[in-house]
């Protein structure tokens, strides 16, 4: 057995084709994050990436609709996301497949 501390990861990503990780796979990625009330994130948009998110904790917006706890949503490829944080937050969030490299910000 194998046994990690998410805090050894880089910003809650634990699989996917970059290290540290605990199995590196260019078929997808798989991250914890956090993010905090009224934190600041770049809008963004992925080339090739579809991404599947679980809110597991908190209460969000995300392209003017609410996201609650326990609610999922998937961002297609090149489906622009604008993520306000109403509270802190906690997603499960999965992408397919892993590419680094893809996220593109809008400033």
């Amino acid at each position: 057995m194998k046994k990690y501390k998410l805090n050894e990861f880089k910003d809650g990503w634990i699989i996917g084709n970059f290290e540290p990780s605990i199995l590196k796979t260019k078929g997808f990625e798989i991250a914890i994050l956090n993010h905090f009330k009224n934190q600041k994130w770049p809008t963004h948009y992925h080339n090739e990436i579809t991404e599947y998110n679980l809110l597991l904790d908190g209460k969000m917006i995300i392209n003017k609709i609410e996201i609650n706890k326990n609610d999922i949503f998937v961002l297609e490829p090149k489906e622009v996301a604008e993520p306000v944080f109403l509270e802190d937050c906690k997603i499960l969030c999965i992408k397919v497949p892993s590419i680094i490299g893809d996220k593109i910000e809008i400033k």
